[in-house]
């Protein structure tokens, strides 16, 4: 994990108005046409925010979207400027920003969750089991779990707002929400986007199951990439050398994500009483917070190494 002096669960800038807090990311005003996009250290599950944040995964997660924004640069613009953090925050708030901030584009944001599988696992699998398809899309009838698709299929979510659940919908649903065109554009760049990404990870033994993107629009309606791309928080990854194990076995593959926080909230209690996925969060033991550290690790070193 990057080095961090402190673990920094929510921001305290002063010196720029706060526009929201997300799950992971606050979001601060730079003028009228940037954003300074700070990413904490909190972890949500469940869409809930956990109570304790995990150190140093905000500048590990930017380095990740920095990474990706840089290798896909060529498929669709993204929302950087290429301008410092800093120099957007006084001098006494350098440390909050530094490593784990992006200084970006002010977009019109579009309510779709873009989300792109290569393989039936999570949300898709239990779709599949119930309808042999997932938001619409029918699937072959012999699919287990985990197991990879033909072709990577685009199966979009509509936003949610804060602590509730995304929404999964069809393709003729974005369709009506934000027009054939524009609907059109993000699924075609989105299934792009994912296959290079693909391609790129398995050179370094990383399966990307699935993943979501955001788009925005600019001021001239230019389709941009925004938020964060391809990171543990946004994709499922898997160990190439331990996909095929588990498979065969019918098992989830390990991920390099939030999964073994997930695995240990299933069994967590609150008050004695096993934990309802709903705030207040479970209070995590410091196992579980070095263990999902050291996921995070092991993937972005895996994939910049």
């Amino acid at each position: 994990m990057p080095t961090m002096t402190t673990a920094l669960h929510t921001s305290a800038l002063t010196s720029l108005p706060l526009l929201a807090r997300g799950k992971v990311r606050d979001n601060y005003a730079v003028g009228e046409d940037r954003l300074l996009m700070v990413a904490s250290d909190r972890i949500s599950a469940f869409d809930v925010i956990m109570g304790e944040p995990i150190p140093g995964k905000g500048a590990l997660l930017t380095q990740m979207a920095l990474f990706w924004f840089d290798k896909l640069g060529h498929i669709c613009p993204n929302h950087l400027t290429g301008d410092a953090p800093e120099s957007a925050v006084s001098a006494a708030e350098v440390a909050q920003v530094t490593g784990r901030s992006m200084l970006v584009k002010r977009l019109k944001p579009i309510p779709v969750e873009a989300v792109v599988r290569g393989y039936l696992a999570g949300s898709g699998w239990a779709e599949y089991q119930a309808n042999q398809a997932v938001c619409g899309v029918k699937l072959p009838a012999d699919l287990k779990n985990a197991s990879q698709l033909p072709q990577p299929i685009y199966t979009p979510a509509a936003k949610a707002e804060m602590g509730e659940h995304d929404e999964n919908i069809t393709f003729e649903k974005t369709v009506e929400m934000i027009g054939l065109d524009l609907a059109t554009r993000i699924r075609d760049i989105s299934i792009t986007i994912y296959k290079a990404a693909s391609e790129i990870a398995l050179q370094k033994g990383i399966i990307i199951a699935d993943t979501k993107f955001e788009f925005g629009l600019d001021k001239d309606g230019t389709l941009v990439l925004m938020d964060e791309v391809l990171t543990p928080d946004s994709s499922r990854y898997w160990p190439l050398e331990s996909y095929k194990q588990a498979f065969a076995e019918g098992k989830n593959p390990p991920s390099y994500d939030k999964q073994f926080l997930r695995d240990w909230l299933e069994t967590a209690t609150v008050n004695g009483q096993p934990w309802g996925k709903t705030p207040p969060a479970p209070v995590l033991p410091q196992e579980v917070i070095e263990n999902t550290s050291a996921k995070y690790q092991e993937a972005l070193t895996r994939l910049t190494a």
